[in-house]
């Protein structure tokens, strides 16, 4: 389905929400770089694209205040921005000993539920991957307060997304560190989806007595959950199939016994596949009964079809418009926030990049 066809069918739509149909500008119409404060908008017929913030280094990961700002992590200098939905962009936090290089740095965040004053961070050191813990006021982060130290880390295959979910417990996803096998030790925490308390222990009632909770995956960086609780996640393919799955407690996924697509009972099979040049997915997030599904190679952003635990067509939004899209998020007004990814080392920045843009109603 071509852009125009995008438009017609109103596919990319919130239920009940203010994001009623969307792709990219006709005639792949791109907003111009945001001057002396002032907030480009794209009209797009009944969608607008609308840049929030630009001169970004990297914004990983996006968790949202109640007031409706976000804390952002830049990967490449390891601080952390509050953004506001007017476009104001404070410096409040920095991980000293953060250590970016290759994919690594500053990675994933996630705010406690109903304590905004507790920010748990992901991020690569000189000699591994950390989950920490900070402390908010609403000014300034202070701490951090390791949690989990000693994840494996190398030029790629960190991980790095966090989410948490309506009991309070917290999942943690951790790369393979670019050595495939520890993805089926279940005794080792790479290659794994984690569950923790706000204290880094086990969950009570995993299924291995450790952190771990699934297990046989190459590269995680989107989690989030459903309406009904169901957690999804995003997983980078190696050459043949990206991924977006549907995690089961104790599931193993089949990293690196296969990519893609199997029908080997031991495993569990991805709801989704694309190829690479397609995906390379990044951020998820889900709204009503639609997952979107950031890509970076791709340049885009996905929208699946929600329908219980079964999926719907793909469609792809935004493509090529903004160049490669690295997070999405669902903003309390009902709208999403992506940050592009185009600063990272594999791009092409424009003098404005990285941005973060929310997508809603024209």
């Amino acid at each position: 389905m071509d852009r125009r066809q995008l438009l017609t069918a109103g596919l990319l739509g919130f239920t009940g929400a203010v994001l009623t149909s969307g792709c990219s500008g006709a005639g792949g119409v791109r907003p111009s770089p945001s001057r002396d404060g002032q907030r480009d908008t794209e009209d797009t017929g009944r969608t607008a694209v609308e840049v929030i913030a630009s001169g970004l280094n990297v914004p990983w990961a996006m968790g949202f205040l109640r007031g409706g700002d976000a804390l952002v992590t830049q990967r490449d200098d390891a601080t952390i921005v509050r953004v506001s939905g007017s476009g104001e962009v404070r410096t409040v936090g920095e991980i000293g000993d953060a250590a970016p290089r290759g994919e690594g740095g500053l990675q994933g965040i996630a705010i406690a539920p109903g304590a905004e004053d507790a920010v748990f961070v992901y991020y690569t050191t000189d000699s591994d991957n950390r989950l920490v813990r900070l402390d908010f006021d609403g000014r300034r982060l202070t701490g951090p307060r390791t949690l989990l130290r000693g994840l494996d880390a190398a030029y790629n295959h960190h991980g790095g997304a966090l989410v948490f979910d309506a009991d309070g417990s917290l999942f943690v996803a951790v790369g393979d560190a670019a050595e495939p096998a520890v993805a089926q030790d279940i005794r080792s925490l790479n290659g794994k989806i984690l569950r923790v308390d706000t204290e880094g222990r086990p969950w009570p009632g995993n299924p291995f007595g450790n952190e771990v909770y699934s297990y046989g995956h190459r590269n995680v960086e989107g989690l989030a959950f459903d309406g009904a609780g169901r957690l999804w996640a995003t997983e980078f393919g190696q050459n043949k199939r990206d991924e977006l799955n549907l995690i089961r407690r104790g599931g193993n996924y089949g990293w690196p016994e296969f990519e893609g697509e199997s029908d080997d009972p031991r495993f569990i099979a991805p709801k989704v596949t694309w190829t690479p040049q397609e995906a390379s997915p990044a951020g998820l997030a889900i709204v009503g009964d639609r997952a979107y599904v950031a890509a970076l190679r791709g340049r885009r952003l996905w929208e699946v079809p929600l329908d219980g635990e079964s999926t719907g067509q793909p469609a792809s939004h935004l493509t090529d418009d903004y160049g490669r899209i690295r997070a999405v998020a669902a903003a309390p007004d009902g709208s999403l926030w992506v940050s592009t990814s185009n600063t990272d080392g594999r791009g092409q920045p424009t003098d404005d990049d990285d941005r973060i843009l929310r997508v809603i109603a024209g």
